[in-house]
């Protein structure tokens, strides 16, 4: 219990990724237009595995993740807005890292390890505004072990979902974070940037919670009806996608980790209709920072980050704040 100005309060307590001991997330929302980027900080280091979905990425340092390949841990991930001249944030990341000894040992001194991956929201705004090395570093000063703030901020605040009706019939998207911690005190959490060309589904309900809103801009289509008419608009290649982040405290070889975000692209699936498009460039990074004991149950854990990566799809949109042309989940519904 904590005691401020005389009276008592209940400690804050993370609910997203930073419910996992060891992991950091700092945002940087830049001025001018919505865009920005978010930092995972594991300096410690955590073991971490990857999987590509989507037929348009945007990464960097993702096939060091491949279960053959040496490094098996990284000290950072990154997210970031800006399509491909987003991944300059990684540089800045890595002289954060740098400047406090931080990366993997070798002769000539420690590299920091830094996967990146990019999303596309240069249409909103001005395109000549994007994320850059600089705000990869002050994203990673900005880190905290504390509640992450959710919506259009850092990689998601040019974040945009439902574009199969068109870019004017599109809504806004956003970031967001969700955690569940189970009584043997094993933790998985997941942490997502929404910038899908589908609509936004609640697995729990079936309903549409964002997407392709209506010709007079006030209700939502349903992406699913669309596409059984064949009305659907295509949307612009390499416009959208959707980046991820899941991880746990239980201990995962780099082989575990990358079937675990191979699963939580499930979560993609249930909440993003359609997902894995040849216009998204959909991914996510698992990491394990190895703190739970005992052996790790890697079906369980993949089926969690699932789970939890839907609820945090569904957080992103929620927590968005609309845009000049992209309505949010609360301005057509403001209950």
């Amino acid at each position: 219990m904590l005691v401020m100005n005389g009276q008592a309060q209940e400690p804050v307590v993370p609910r997203g990724l930073t419910a996992i001991d060891g992991l950091k997330v700092g945002h940087v929302t830049l001025e001018g237009r919505p865009t920005g980027c978010t930092v995972v900080l594991a300096e410690r280091g955590v073991t971490a595995g990857v999987d590509v979905r989507g037929s348009a990425p945007g990464t960097r340092e993702t096939d060091l993740l491949a279960p053959t390949n040496l490094v098996s841990e990284v000290h950072a991930i990154v997210l970031s807005g800006g399509s491909a001249f987003g991944l300059d944030t990684a540089t800045g990341v890595m002289r954060y890292l740098d400047e406090r000894g931080i990366g993997f040992e070798t002769r000539g001194g420690r590299v920091p390890i830094v996967p990146a991956a990019i999303l596309y929201d240069l249409g909103v705004g001005d395109g000549r505004i994007r994320p850059d090395a600089d705000c990869g570093y002050r994203a990673a000063v900005a880190a905290t072990n504390g509640p992450i703030a959710e919506g259009s901020v850092g990689a998601g605040a040019g974040a945009t979902v439902g574009k199969f009706g068109g870019q004017n019939r599109a809504m806004k998207g956003g970031l967001g974070t969700a955690a569940i911690t189970l009584p043997s005190g094993l933790t998985v959490a997941a942490l997502v940037a929404v910038n899908a060309s589908g609509d936004i589904i609640d697995p729990a309900t079936g309903r549409v919670v964002a997407g392709v809103r209506t010709p007079d801009g006030r209700g939502l289509m349903d992406a699913r009806i669309l596409l059984r008419s064949g009305a659907l608009d295509r949307p612009r290649i390499a416009e959208n996608t959707t980046l991820g982040v899941v991880a746990t405290n239980a201990v995962l070889t780099k082989t575990q980790a990358t079937k675990v975000a191979q699963m939580a692209h499930d979560g993609y699936a249930r909440a993003i209709v359609p997902a894995h498009t040849m216009g998204d460039g959909d991914v996510i990074f698992a990491l394990a920072t190895g703190a739970h004991a005992g052996e790790a149950d890697v079906t369980l854990i993949g089926a969690l980050a699932a789970e939890v990566m839907a609820e945090a799809i569904l957080r992103g949109v929620r927590q968005a704040t609309g845009v000049p042309n992209y309505p949010s989940v609360r301005d057509l519904d403001p209950r």
